[in-house]
């Protein structure tokens, strides 16, 4: 199975960098790694192109220009550059710890997607992480609950959806595209990614959970601008009542 992690980013290179290091001390380095820029500047290339001369796996960079806050969209061409048959999602502040690629490939399972959790450093540890460059990916005694028996509950709630984050979402590739990938009417911050789970839902795709096992190190930063949350929520609340799959405006629009 050929994996593609994909790494949505803007504007915080050093956050990235430190995010790239835990991908580079992967146990398992399997995968690519395509990092999704929604239009950074060049201080974020310069980032990517050091750390893919680096790199023991194949890295891409794919960018769009700044129209603002555009999530879905780096998202659907990062997946529309790749033919890696199981997508990992994460984001530019979320820092994997060391066998995070290789927990989601343990728990891949046709028909299920898998959703895992984030560990919030605050404001004033992420200074110290980033400002001496702490190898967080390396402190698996922040991790206790890591080695919790796998059981039931990981599909105990097939149908939730409430919770589910991007930043540490894998799926199928082809059911990715069945659902036309995100729906990018959603612009600015907020429940681009909520819209894709449930729409995955009404495709008869399952929700597993990797709680525990497959965390993040999410690094602090201030809230986003949430001016354009009241009209994505409406959209949600539509989808929600529906049974409707695609993605209005989605990838295909890129293949």
């Amino acid at each position: 199975m050929r994996i593609a992690v994909i790494v949505t980013t803007y504007n915080r290179p050093d956050a990235l960098a430190a995010v790239l290091a835990g991908y580079r001390a992967q146990r398992d380095a399997k995968f690519e790694l395509i990092v999704a820029d929604d239009g950074s500047t060049e201080d974020t290339r310069a980032v990517v192109a050091a750390f893919k001369s680096r790199a023991q796996f194949p890295v891409a960079h794919v960018w769009h220009e700044d129209r603002g806050f555009r999530a879905a969209a780096i998202r659907n061409r990062a997946i529309a550059a790749t033919s890696a048959e199981y997508i990992v999602f994460s984001d530019g502040d979320c820092v994997p710890a060391q066998r995070f690629v290789a927990q989601h490939q343990r728990f891949a399972e046709r028909g299920w997607f898998v959703a895992g959790n984030r560990i919030l450093l605050s404001e004033a540890f992420t200074r110290r992480v980033l400002g001496a460059a702490l190898p967080i990916h390396e402190w698996n005694r922040w991790l206790p609950l890591v080695t919790l028996p796998d059981s039931g509950f990981r599909k105990s709630a097939p149908q939730r959806w409430e919770g589910v984050k991007t930043c540490n979402l894998a799926a199928w590739r082809d059911d990715l595209l069945r659902v036309n990938g995100l729906d990018e009417t959603y612009e600015g911050w907020g429940l681009e990614d909520s819209d894709l789970v449930i729409r995955m839902l009404h495709a008869g795709v399952k929700h597993k959970s990797a709680r525990f096992a497959a965390p993040l190190f999410h690094l602090w930063h201030p809230d986003n601008d949430r001016s354009r949350l009241t009209d994505n929520q409406r959209r949600l609340d539509a989808i929600l009542h529906s049974g409707r799959m695609a993605a209005q405006l989605g990838i295909s629009q890129y293949l």
